[in-house]
This record gives C-alpha cells, structure tokens and sequence, in this order.
C-alpha cells in the first residue's frame, strides 16, 4: 500500500520506518522543513536504538522519503497516519491545535481518484475522531470524495519502540465501517501474522508466530489508550508507594519479602515485556494484575 506519515516525530518515524520495512511504500511529510532535511540526509533527529539500520533496511524494500509536499503525499495515498505531535496546555487539556490543521489539510489535498483511510495515531481526547472527520469534511474541495476515520493508538517505549512496532502485544483497531477494519487488516498483516523477516539485529521473540488484534469502535480505541497510560501511572504511583514504605520499615529483598513472592506471582510466570516499572520491583513479591476485555494490558 501506498502510506502518508504526517509528523516525524518519535512515534511518526517509527511507523513509517516499520511498515515501509514491512513491505509498503510510505512517505513521512512534516512542516518543518529543516527536520525534514536533517531526514534525507541520513541524521535522525530523535534517538531510537536500530532505527537508523531499519531506515536503511526499509528504504530496499517498501521504500521510504521524506518531504514537505503535503497536498501531493496525501493524493498519492492509500492510509494516511495522522501522528502529530498533542502537547498538554497549561489547563492539562490537549492541545490540538497540530491536529486539527492536519485535518483540514487532508480534506483539501484529497482527490476522488481513490478511496482512504486517515488514521489517528496521536495520543488523542475520547471522541477526537469525530472531530478529525468534521475537519476533513470542512476542508474538501470537490465532489466524490471517499474516505473513513479510524484509531489506532500506539502503544511504543522510548528505546525499545521497534520491537514494540514490529512485535507488539496487540494491535488496537478502531473503526466503524468494515471496510475499513478490512483495510487496516491488510496494512497489518505481515505483522499480524509474522510474515517478514525480522531484522538481523531484532531477532523475532521466541513462540511469537500470531499478534492479537482487538477490533473495535473508534471511541473504544481511544478509551483504550488514556486506559492503558492511566493504569502505567497507577503502577508506577504504587511501585513508588512501595518503595516508600520499604524506605521506612526496611521492607524489600534482603529484608526476607522475596520470600513472600509466591503468594502473589510466580516470577517463570511473568512476561520479559512486563518490565515498564521496573523488573525488580515484582521480585519483591508485588501483586501482578491484567485486563484484557478491552485490550489493555501492563
């Protein structure tokens, strides 16, 4: 497929970097154009560990560029990733102001030469996707357009973020038109189903040979994603809370607590991706709980 990443940001040049290595031609657009430059150039402006190698794997097979050329990116699109950047206001809302421009921009640069999907990647309020559509609507130009909103949160971190992409815990799907679910299915599966070549220096996690996928509206999708960065802060305010006592009563391993381990997790039972608080902390025998029902996970 023919992909359009707006934003070359952390989470914008990972995706575009991992589906382009995946197979599809991907163009990652961003308005500044120094960054842009700094791009093609082979500097990368933000540090991921592989990320520079998977670029240069990436560019022979699905291929991936760089550019400014919004209007033109977006017309040539099968999916375009909306993946801009939505910085808090001092009130603590989103600021979408970079999202709500890219909307407008979309709608204007599309054509009725093909039917597309925008789909928002950006960390976004509940309910964003109806006003994304809202703002496309506002900023077509011609009759005949074609095209679907969906969500697709990321869930990346900063330094292990390509194999968060290429060998995710689940992929989150939020549309509400078959067709569309149908399409972001096909842009998936090579991933869904493990059907590339890993890497050489990111080698496939041992058993993996399927990736959950949890299919759903596109509020669900967004609720999804605040529910998961919720339940990362509550896990870490509580590592924090358990650090403090252990402070106090000088609790913790060499205490004798990791003896108590057993009656809460086993730790053969507990998954190497576990480990966004800290691995050491569920060796002191700390409760371990999971939600899938709505596609959240620790």
């Amino acid at each position: 497929m023919q992909v359009t990443v707006i934003g070359t940001g952390y989470v914008g040049a990972v995706t575009g970097a991992c589906l382009s290595y995946l197979g599809h031609r991907v163009t990652c657009v961003d308005v500044d154009a120094d960054k842009i430059a700094r791009w093609q150039r082979g500097e990368l402006p933000i540090y991921e560990p592989g990320l520079s190698d998977l670029m240069k794997l990436a560019g022979g097979r699905g291929g991936i560029e760089f550019t400014t050329e919004f209007e033109a990116s977006v017309a040539a699109s099968d999916v375009v990733f909306i993946a801009v950047g939505t910085p808090p206001l001092p009130s603590g809302e989103a600021n979408l102001t970079y999202l709500e421009a890219a909307a407008r921009r979309i709608g204007a640069a599309m054509d009725s030469s093909r039917r597309r999907v925008v789909v928002n990647k950006s960390t976004v309020p509940v309910g964003s996707a109806n006003l994304v559509e809202a703002l496309i609507r506002e900023g077509i130009r011609e009759a005949g357009i074609r095209f679907s909103v969906a969500s697709n949160p990321e869930f990346l971190r900063e330094g292990c973020a390509l194999a968060d992409s290429l060998y995710p815990e689940r992929i989150v799907l939020g549309a509400e038109e078959d067709e569309t679910l149908e399409i972001l299915r096909e842009l998936y599966r090579p991933m869904i189903e493990q059907r590339f070549d890993p890497p050489p220096f990111l080698p496939r996690p041992s058993g993996l040979c399927r990736v959950p996928v949890v299919e759903t509206g596109l509020t669900s999708a967004e609720t999804i994603k605040y529910a998961a960065n919720a339940f990362l802060a509550m896990k870490i305010g509580f590592a924090n809370e358990i650090a403090n006592i252990c402070e106090r009563v000088g609790g913790g391993r060499h205490a004798g607590l990791d003896r108590h381990r057993s009656r809460f997790a086993h730790w053969s039972e507990i998954p190497e991706r576990w480990n966004r608080m800290g691995r050491q902390l569920f060796r002191q025998g700390c409760a371990v709980a999971v939600t899938h029902r709505f596609g959240v996970w620790i």
